[in-house]
């Protein structure tokens, strides 16, 4: 049985070390192909992901991070495919699994929470109806005992009359309603991972506070992992305990909220943090980041976010900066690998 690790973030819950990560993610590829060869969306990202730990991973859209969710889970569409890399859960590889056993695993030990709860929804089926399903399907329990289970999943994650409003469907909830019906499909079935895919985009801002303090309950509680994948650093820092940062298909930081945050390193990360409005500044204009994310076929050996880095050097427009370990955190900037000397 895994351990679960320190936390730092606001909750101010503790946490023993864990021996390994429930979740290994090892330099993985994810590529495209097309009538033109393969092109590479994701290249080389690594993660890890310990048991009551929540991640967040974050970039601007494009950047790979649902992409990368979904190879996890082993959801890729064609014509995408893993092309290198390992996934590790709980010790044991499971992107090589065969199909039945993957189905096993997803829904019964790792969980998908989507961006747009009714992607996930039948809206031929009542909650109940689709809630029992999935419990039956992954659990030893009867129908009276499913339903049963299934009121008090609706109640925990905040569904006012649960035992009325489960014979309801989809369409009968408001859209924060059925965001958290989802998050009760996620863990009817008691998963060791949730990977929960911009599940506050489109709610409004209290609804996405109640989101919030949902899923860090959920994690300190029950000791289940979150890969939160979103595109809101606001979200990250109130609600995860690490957080990823990706660009154009891999990783450029990696370490502990509050740090990255308050004291970011690669240059991206703190163009997204001066875009960040503050209640105290008071400015004309936000900080932006010019330019965009170069497409797939633009993708070069080069390091991505060059032409559009304050800082680029020459070094930066011929290769791409490693991802080195730094004292806190881990960084892909030739500012940090001694390349150039340390960052000012």
């Amino acid at each position: 049985m895994l351990s679960t690790h320190a936390s730092s973030n606001s909750t101010g819950s503790v946490r023993a070390g864990a021996a390994e990560p429930l979740l290994d993610v090892r330099n993985i590829d994810v590529a495209f192909a097309t009538r033109h060869g393969p092109l590479l969306a994701i290249d080389d990202v690594s993660m890890s992901i310990a048991a009551g730990e929540i991640v967040g991973v974050v970039g601007e859209s494009g950047a790979g991070k649902s992409l990368t969710g979904s190879a996890i889970i082993g959801l890729l569409d064609p014509p995408g495919y893993l092309a290198a890399g390992e996934i590790v859960f709980d010790g044991q590889r499971i992107d090589n699994l065969p199909a039945n056993k993957m189905r096993r695993i997803r829904g019964r030990h790792i969980s998908m929470i989507f961006q747009d709860p009714l992607t996930s929804l039948d809206p031929l089926y009542s909650v109940g109806h689709q809630l029992c399903e999935t419990i039956c399907t992954h659990l030893p329990l009867s129908r009276q005992q499913a339903r049963a289970k299934a009121i008090a999943l609706l109640d925990s994650v905040g569904v006012p009359a649960a035992a009325e409003r489960i014979d309801h469907y989809p369409h009968q909830f408001s859209g924060g309603m059925r965001q958290r019906v989802v998050i009760a499909l996620a863990l009817c079935t008691e998963p060791r991972l949730i990977i929960a895919d911009e599940p506050t985009t489109a709610l409004d801002v209290s609804v996405q506070a109640q989101i919030i303090t949902l899923l860090k309950t959920m994690c300190h509680e029950r000791g289940t992992a979150v890969m939160l994948v979103t595109h809101d650093m606001g979200v990250i820092a109130e609600a995860a305990d690490r957080v990823i940062v990706m660009y154009a298909g891999r990783v450029v930081e990696d370490g502990p909220v509050a740090e990255v945050v308050h004291n970011a390193c690669h240059p991206y990360t703190r163009g997204l943090m001066g875009a960040i409005p503050s209640i105290g500044d008071d400015l004309e204009r936000l900080a932006q980041i010019d330019g965009s994310m170069p497409r797939l076929s633009e993708r070069t050996k080069a390091c991505a976010f060059h032409p559009r880095c304050p800082r680029a050097m020459d070094i930066c427009r011929q290769s791409q900066p490693p991802l080195v370990q730094l004292s806190d955190r881990k960084v892909a900037c030739f500012l940090f690998t001694g390349t150039t000397g340390e960052a000012q």
